[in-house]
Protein backbone atom coordinates (compact mmCIF):
# COMPACT_ATOMS: atom_id res chain seq x y z
CA UNK A 1 0.00 0.00 0.00
CA UNK A 2 1.06 3.55 -1.04
CA UNK A 3 1.89 5.62 2.38
CA UNK A 4 0.28 8.99 1.94
CA UNK A 5 2.88 11.88 1.94
CA UNK A 6 2.52 14.51 4.70
CA UNK A 7 2.81 17.73 3.68
CA UNK A 8 6.50 19.35 3.98
CA UNK A 9 7.60 16.00 3.56
CA UNK A 10 7.80 15.22 0.20
CA UNK A 11 10.02 14.79 -2.58
CA UNK A 12 9.56 18.47 -3.00
CA UNK A 13 10.06 20.02 -0.01
CA UNK A 14 13.09 17.02 0.13
CA UNK A 15 14.62 18.56 -2.88
CA UNK A 16 14.64 22.57 -1.28
CA UNK A 17 16.69 21.46 1.78
CA UNK A 18 20.43 21.70 -0.12
CA UNK A 19 19.48 25.20 -1.27
CA UNK A 20 18.57 26.75 2.03
CA UNK A 21 21.58 24.39 3.48
CA UNK A 22 23.82 26.05 1.00
CA UNK A 23 22.21 30.01 1.74
CA UNK A 24 22.57 29.11 5.70
CA UNK A 25 26.19 28.60 5.11
CA UNK A 26 27.06 31.56 2.59
CA UNK A 27 25.48 33.19 5.24
CA UNK A 28 27.51 32.51 7.87
CA UNK A 29 30.70 32.59 5.16
CA UNK A 30 29.77 36.25 5.32
CA UNK A 31 29.52 36.49 8.99
CA UNK A 32 33.05 35.12 10.00
CA UNK A 33 34.78 36.82 6.74
CA UNK A 34 33.03 40.62 8.41
CA UNK A 35 33.67 40.02 11.55
CA UNK A 36 37.53 38.85 10.62
CA UNK A 37 37.85 42.09 8.69
CA UNK A 38 36.21 44.58 11.16
CA UNK A 39 39.22 42.51 13.68
CA UNK A 40 41.66 43.51 11.61
CA UNK A 41 40.59 47.05 11.39
CA UNK A 42 40.49 47.08 14.79
CA UNK A 43 43.59 45.77 15.38
CA UNK A 44 45.39 48.26 13.36
CA UNK A 45 43.66 51.33 14.48
CA UNK A 46 44.81 50.58 18.38
CA UNK A 47 48.68 49.95 17.21
CA UNK A 48 48.33 53.31 15.55
CA UNK A 49 46.79 54.59 18.67
CA UNK A 50 49.78 53.08 20.54
CA UNK A 51 52.44 54.85 17.94
CA UNK A 52 50.80 58.06 17.90
CA UNK A 53 48.98 58.79 21.19
CA UNK A 54 48.63 62.20 20.47
CA UNK A 55 46.42 62.04 17.32
CA UNK A 56 43.81 60.78 19.58
CA UNK A 57 43.52 63.53 21.82
CA UNK A 58 40.49 65.79 21.69
CA UNK A 59 41.13 69.39 21.05
CA UNK A 60 40.62 71.06 24.45
CA UNK A 61 39.79 74.44 24.68
CA UNK A 62 42.59 76.36 26.41
CA UNK A 63 42.31 80.30 27.90
CA UNK A 64 44.26 82.60 25.83
CA UNK A 65 46.71 83.59 27.85
CA UNK A 66 45.69 87.23 26.62
CA UNK A 67 42.69 86.87 28.97
CA UNK A 68 44.05 85.35 31.97
CA UNK A 69 44.52 88.55 34.20
CA UNK A 70 41.84 90.92 33.25
CA UNK A 71 38.88 90.07 31.01
CA UNK A 72 36.53 89.04 34.02
CA UNK A 73 33.03 89.08 32.83
CA UNK A 74 32.44 92.49 34.58
CA UNK A 75 35.28 93.84 32.48
CA UNK A 76 33.36 91.87 29.31
CA UNK A 77 30.22 93.55 30.11
CA UNK A 78 31.75 96.68 30.33
CA UNK A 79 33.82 96.60 26.97
CA UNK A 80 30.42 95.13 24.98
CA UNK A 81 28.86 98.35 26.54
CA UNK A 82 31.00 100.35 24.76
CA UNK A 83 31.33 98.52 21.78
CA UNK A 84 27.43 99.44 21.21
CA UNK A 85 27.36 103.19 22.56
CA UNK A 86 30.14 104.51 21.64
CA UNK A 87 31.07 104.49 18.49
CA UNK A 88 32.40 100.79 17.56
CA UNK A 89 29.71 99.03 16.27
CA UNK A 90 29.31 98.81 12.66
CA UNK A 91 27.56 100.97 11.36
CA UNK A 92 27.00 103.46 14.14
CA UNK A 93 28.12 106.72 13.22
CA UNK A 94 28.28 107.90 16.67
CA UNK A 95 31.76 108.54 18.11
CA UNK A 96 32.57 108.41 21.96
CA UNK A 97 31.14 108.52 25.04
CA UNK A 98 31.08 111.57 28.00
CA UNK A 99 31.11 111.24 31.63
CA UNK A 100 26.95 110.86 31.60
CA UNK A 101 26.91 108.00 28.94
CA UNK A 102 29.79 106.28 31.08
CA UNK A 103 27.89 105.81 34.25
CA UNK A 104 24.50 105.40 32.51
CA UNK A 105 26.12 102.29 30.64
CA UNK A 106 28.29 101.29 32.76
CA UNK A 107 26.05 101.36 35.64
CA UNK A 108 30.02 100.99 37.90
CA UNK A 109 31.36 103.41 40.02
CA UNK A 110 34.44 105.47 40.01
CA UNK A 111 36.85 103.21 41.89
CA UNK A 112 35.12 99.87 40.66
CA UNK A 113 35.75 100.97 36.53
CA UNK A 114 39.31 102.34 37.07
CA UNK A 115 39.78 98.91 38.75
CA UNK A 116 38.73 97.52 35.80
CA UNK A 117 41.55 98.86 33.54
CA UNK A 118 44.18 98.51 36.57
CA UNK A 119 45.56 94.85 35.44
CA UNK A 120 45.95 96.67 32.05
CA UNK A 121 49.39 98.47 33.23
CA UNK A 122 51.23 96.18 31.18
CA UNK A 123 49.48 97.04 28.22
CA UNK A 124 48.54 100.43 28.14
CA UNK A 125 49.94 104.07 29.22
CA UNK A 126 49.31 107.11 30.06
CA UNK A 127 50.05 109.92 27.75
CA UNK A 128 49.98 113.33 29.30
CA UNK A 129 49.00 116.94 28.51
CA UNK A 130 50.31 120.28 29.48
CA UNK A 131 47.50 122.19 32.04
CA UNK A 132 44.44 123.68 30.08
CA UNK A 133 45.84 122.09 26.91
CA UNK A 134 45.62 119.70 24.88
CA UNK A 135 48.25 119.28 22.12
CA UNK A 136 50.42 116.05 22.10
CA UNK A 137 53.35 117.01 22.82
CA UNK A 138 56.31 114.85 20.73
CA UNK A 139 57.03 112.28 23.52
CA UNK A 140 53.33 111.64 24.33
CA UNK A 141 53.11 110.64 19.89
CA UNK A 142 55.43 108.40 20.51
CA UNK A 143 54.20 106.45 23.20
CA UNK A 144 51.24 106.82 21.38
CA UNK A 145 52.59 105.30 18.48
CA UNK A 146 54.39 102.27 20.58
CA UNK A 147 51.05 101.58 22.11
CA UNK A 148 49.52 101.56 18.69
CA UNK A 149 51.86 99.46 16.93
CA UNK A 150 51.91 96.76 19.57
CA UNK A 151 48.61 95.41 18.81
CA UNK A 152 49.49 91.97 18.92
CA UNK A 153 46.43 90.18 17.72
CA UNK A 154 43.86 92.47 19.74
CA UNK A 155 40.58 94.49 18.18
CA UNK A 156 39.90 97.17 20.25
CA UNK A 157 41.75 99.99 21.18
CA UNK A 158 40.34 102.12 24.02
CA UNK A 159 40.94 105.54 24.62
CA UNK A 160 40.03 107.24 27.78
CA UNK A 161 40.64 111.11 28.18
CA UNK A 162 40.16 113.21 31.52
CA UNK A 163 40.90 116.85 33.10
CA UNK A 164 42.05 117.88 36.52
CA UNK A 165 40.03 119.07 38.93
CA UNK A 166 40.98 122.36 38.37
CA UNK A 167 38.32 125.29 36.45
CA UNK A 168 34.35 124.19 36.17
CA UNK A 169 32.58 120.70 34.53
CA UNK A 170 31.94 122.17 31.80
CA UNK A 171 35.01 123.40 31.37
CA UNK A 172 36.88 120.14 31.82
CA UNK A 173 34.45 118.10 29.92
CA UNK A 174 35.26 119.69 26.95
CA UNK A 175 38.71 119.72 27.73
CA UNK A 176 38.95 115.89 28.17
CA UNK A 177 37.00 115.92 24.88
CA UNK A 178 39.69 117.65 22.93
CA UNK A 179 42.40 115.38 24.38
CA UNK A 180 40.66 112.47 23.30
CA UNK A 181 39.98 114.27 19.63
CA UNK A 182 43.77 115.18 19.80
CA UNK A 183 44.72 110.88 20.15
CA UNK A 184 41.94 110.03 17.56
CA UNK A 185 43.66 112.55 14.87
CA UNK A 186 47.27 111.23 15.70
CA UNK A 187 46.19 107.89 15.22
CA UNK A 188 44.63 108.52 12.06
CA UNK A 189 47.78 110.10 10.96
CA UNK A 190 50.29 107.20 12.13
CA UNK A 191 47.66 104.22 11.60
CA UNK A 192 46.53 104.68 7.72
CA UNK A 193 43.61 102.27 8.74
CA UNK A 194 40.41 102.23 6.49
CA UNK A 195 38.76 100.32 9.46
CA UNK A 196 40.19 102.80 12.60
CA UNK A 197 36.68 103.91 13.47
CA UNK A 198 35.82 100.37 14.17
CA UNK A 199 39.03 99.58 16.23
CA UNK A 200 39.72 102.96 18.44
CA UNK A 201 36.59 103.61 21.50
CA UNK A 202 36.97 106.95 23.04
CA UNK A 203 35.47 108.35 26.35
CA UNK A 204 36.08 111.72 27.90
CA UNK A 205 35.47 111.42 31.30
CA UNK A 206 36.31 115.51 32.84
CA UNK A 207 36.79 115.74 35.97
CA UNK A 208 33.60 114.10 37.12
CA UNK A 209 34.37 110.82 36.42
CA UNK A 210 36.72 107.59 37.20
CA UNK A 211 39.74 110.58 38.13
CA UNK A 212 42.76 108.59 38.98
CA UNK A 213 44.43 108.69 42.13
CA UNK A 214 48.31 109.24 42.85
CA UNK A 215 49.06 105.17 42.28
CA UNK A 216 48.60 105.64 38.60
CA UNK A 217 51.76 107.63 38.82
CA UNK A 218 53.59 104.32 39.06
CA UNK A 219 52.29 103.51 34.65
CA UNK A 220 53.91 104.07 31.89
CA UNK A 221 53.74 107.47 30.39
CA UNK A 222 54.60 109.84 28.47
CA UNK A 223 55.87 111.99 30.98
CA UNK A 224 57.74 109.37 33.76
CA UNK A 225 61.00 111.84 34.16
CA UNK A 226 58.54 114.71 35.73
CA UNK A 227 57.03 114.74 39.80
CA UNK A 228 53.94 113.34 39.38
CA UNK A 229 50.73 114.15 41.41
CA UNK A 230 47.20 113.09 41.54
CA UNK A 231 46.31 116.71 39.01
CA UNK A 232 48.95 116.05 37.15
CA UNK A 233 48.04 112.16 36.00
CA UNK A 234 44.23 113.41 35.46
CA UNK A 235 45.62 115.47 32.62
CA UNK A 236 45.83 112.85 30.45
CA UNK A 237 44.49 109.78 28.34
CA UNK A 238 44.92 106.44 28.98
CA UNK A 239 45.16 103.95 25.96
CA UNK A 240 45.39 100.75 25.45
CA UNK A 241 44.67 97.41 23.26
CA UNK A 242 42.32 95.46 25.20
CA UNK A 243 42.55 91.51 24.19
CA UNK A 244 39.32 90.22 25.18
CA UNK A 245 37.22 88.07 22.95
CA UNK A 246 33.34 88.53 23.04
Amino acid sequence: MTQPVRPGFGAGAASHMPVAAAAGLGAGALFVIGAAIAVRIWVAGAAERLTTPEAEQPKVAVADQSEVGYCTPQFKQVLERVLHSCGLAEGDSRRGCQPADVKTFASISDDDFNALFTPLKDRGAVVMFDEGEDKLDVKAQKLLEDKWFARKGARYFFVVARASKSGNQAKNRALSHRRANSVMFHLNEVASDPEIEQKVGLLWLGNEFAQLSKDYCAWPSSRGDVKCDEAAINRSAFVSWVDCRL
